[in-house]
């Protein structure tokens, strides 16, 4: 256990209650450690944090529109990377017809957000049927492909190196946030058996970035049955029951769905928002100095941001206060919202992600400057 340097005191005007109660004229801002698990301090402000003149170099916030990708495709392996560092890639890829290979990837488990579309999965443990919304967790070298019966749109998040795993829930007990009883699995069906043809299929293999190709004169895809405590897993985030207070505005942290090594992923979803007259309504200020910051847009409105649109996303670098927009701050101010509408997908990484050069392309320049005020 870390013995961080910690004596909690008070120093001047300050809330004796973080994120709620602040002093008249104030802005609160988070200062912590290891995102918001460790030791942290807030500052009470008489400026908006974000409210800066200019801001120069790598470090400002940027902003991607991948609906100005073209990143459609015959594989998965085709998709277009917008981010990545040695634990995790993010990628998009649009499937518009039928897989006529399978793939696996050896590289780390891979999680699919389905972002638009339906159909068929198929992979060794199965057929699972998905539609918009699913996450579907794939285990390392777990052959797959799919069949969209609507053109479908894809977050792809690998954990290069590691796996999947469910967050620990500690005293909320096992069953808050998702019951682990929701997890779908594949079943071994009718669909299944019919795909298990004598057929030639190849497997495309990707390890280190590097594409092999197996080739079957079967339907390597021919398992009649199975048993053990690993296999793909689907969870839609209409499943997901948000912790909410309304009293508290509660870290990000309090909405991680998996973790894996050197990254977390946290699902936002549509829940009310705080009514307490003191309590903060919108996310709070905060360093982001321990963690790079993604976020994907799905549906609804992000109540913390001003002209942002599903398949949208943003990247906060570490190194930097960031917080709600300017707007947002003053509708939260105003309660002028009972509840959120939104669906987000957000991936913090423990260690630095690079941006592709092919993501400039699709990037809103102007994103660092949505929060001077209008």
């Amino acid at each position: 256990m870390k013995q961080w340097i910690s004596f909690p005191k008070v120093e001047g005007r300050a809330s004796r209650q973080a994120h709620a109660d602040f002093p008249e004229g104030t802005y609160e801002r988070e200062m912590g450690k290891e995102g918001f698990f460790g030791p942290a301090t807030h500052f009470y402000h008489t400026h908006p944090p974000t409210g800066w003149e200019s801001f120069e170099g790598p470090l400002q916030p940027r902003a991607f529109d991948t609906t100005k990708w073209n990143y459609s495709g015959t594989s998965p392996w085709d998709a277009k990377t917008l981010l990545r560092n040695s634990d995790c890639k993010i990628r998009f890829w649009k499937c518009t017809k039928d897989m006529d290979h399978l793939v696996r990837n050896a590289d780390g488990d891979q999680l699919l957000f389905v972002h638009e579309g339906a159909g068929d999965l198929y992979c060794d443990f199965g057929h699972l049927e998905y539609r918009d919304g699913d996450y579907i967790v794939l285990p390392r070298g777990t052959m797959w492909r799919l069949e969209p019966s609507a053109e479908t749109h894809l977050l792809m998040i690998e954990a290069t190196g590691s796996g999947y795993v469910l967050p620990d829930k500690g005293m909320l007990g096992p069953h808050a946030v998702f019951d682990p009883a929701i997890l779908d699995t594949p079943v071994m069906d009718d669909k299944f058996r019919a795909q298990q043809t004598e057929d030639r299929w190849r497997v495309v293999v990707k390890r280190r970035d590097q594409l092999s190709t197996i080739t079957y004169p079967f339907n390597p895809l021919d398992a009649v049955g199975w048993k053990g405590d690993l296999s793909a897993v689907r969870l839609n985030w209409r499943d997901i029951r948000p912790l909410m207070s309304h009293r508290y505005h509660l870290p990000p942290s309090a909405h991680t769905t998996f973790m894996a090594a050197g990254f977390v992923v946290c699902t936002f979803c549509p829940r009310p928002i705080e009514s307490d007259p003191g309590a903060l309504k919108v996310p709070f200020y905060h360093n982001n100095d321990d963690y790079d910051e993604f976020i994907f847009y799905h549906r609804g409105e992000f109540f913390s941001r001003d002209n942002i649109h599903p398949g949208m996303t943003t990247f906060h670098p570490a190194g930097f206060t960031h917080g709600p927009h300017p707007k947002a701050f003053e509708k939260g101010a105003k309660f002028e919202r009972k509840e959120t509408d939104e669906v987000a997908v957000m991936v913090d990484t423990r260690r630095p992600v690079d941006v592709d050069p092919e993501a400039e392309a699709i990037e809103w320049k102007d994103y660092v400057n949505s929060w001077k005020a209008a």
